[in-house]
């Protein structure tokens, strides 16, 4: 296959191990950084230029787009996908995930489990907003954010109506969920390929920290998940329609309850902890699933 990987950061662990993981079964890949595309989207053929260059004669692109690029990133995926290219991840799939209240209503309307969570927009609403999710201790989350940034532990009442109006004067959305205190400042990380849970881990955050990411300190090890944990997650991926990516599960005294669907999910933590290949199974992924014009978006949403 030729293969193009969207990532703006060819040394990027996750990045390099695609890279090596494609070559090693006998594939093309290059790299492109997505803001150094450029698009002709008034063609009756739409087209990409890459440096001067015309990008033609891909079979699969592999979408790693940050958090911080998301818009651009998936207009340039979007255009792939109107010129027939396979996508490991679809455009609309990523931008259903990377927003925050848009995946929670969708999970929710599927009947997965989530934290009980508000949404609010004015300063006067923030008493009741606090009450409805059962008080503080409470956690407040940007829309957008990744790795952990964005995201507050409010301790107190007081605390928690001093950030969300905060935010909210600053006209910055915010979600409120309840605060699940019995999962002692862990998660579960399953990583799902093509609608099955191939690895999973749990991630603890550092004493007195509540954010469980390894980039923030965090720590990662081998985990079994139950047969609820696992159906949880692969439902939860169905949802966004995503073929490969990380749900993050809190254990809960009312079951699993899913954090997020990152549709980027790093591979070093979960590759370090379970000692598996998990970017080799996402290039055999592709090589099952390669079928001309295979995009089921073509552009759409």
């Amino acid at each position: 296959m030729d293969i193009a990987i969207l990532s703006r950061n060819v040394k990027l662990y996750s990045t390099r191990r695609l890279i090596e993981a494609a070559k090693e079964r006998g594939h093309h890949i290059r790299t492109l950084d997505p803001l150094r595309c450029y698009m002709n989207i008034a063609s009756h053929r739409p087209t990409i230029h890459y440096k001067g260059e015309d990008l033609k004669g891909f079979d699969y692109i592999i979408p790693r787009i940050g958090a911080s690029v998301t818009f651009y990133g998936t207009a340039v995926l979007r255009q792939f996908e109107m010129m027939g290219v396979n996508s490991l991840n679809e455009s609309v799939a990523i931008s259903r995930s990377r927003d925050k209240l848009r995946a929670s209503q969708l999970l929710s309307r599927k009947g997965i489990g989530l934290p009980i969570t508000g949404f609010a927009n004015k300063p006067d609403d923030i008493k009741d907003l606090i009450k409805m999710v059962g008080g503080a201790p409470l956690v407040i989350k940007l829309l957008e954010g990744t790795q952990g940034i964005g995201v507050v532990l409010a301790e107190t009442q007081k605390a928690a109506e001093s950030v969300i109006e905060s935010f909210l004067g600053m006209n910055i959305s915010v979600l409120v969920q309840e605060y699940i205190k019995e999962a002692g400042g862990a998660d579960i990380r399953c990583f799902v390929i093509g609608g099955k849970v191939v690895a999973s881990m749990k991630r603890q955050a550092l004493e007195g920290e509540f954010r469980s990411n390894i980039h923030r300190g965090g720590s990662a090890s081998l985990i079994k998940i139950t047969p609820e944990e696992r159906s949880t997650a692969v439902r939860a991926a169905k949802t966004m329609g995503l073929n490969v990516c990380g749900v993050d599960i809190l254990r809960s005294n009312h079951g699993p309850l899913v954090m997020e669907v990152n549709s980027s999910p790093g591979l070093e933590g979960i590759e370090e902890a379970t000692g598996k290949d998990i970017a080799g199974q996402i290039i055999r992924f592709m090589e099952a699933n390669l079928k001309p014009g295979n995009t089921r978006t073509r552009g759409k949403g």
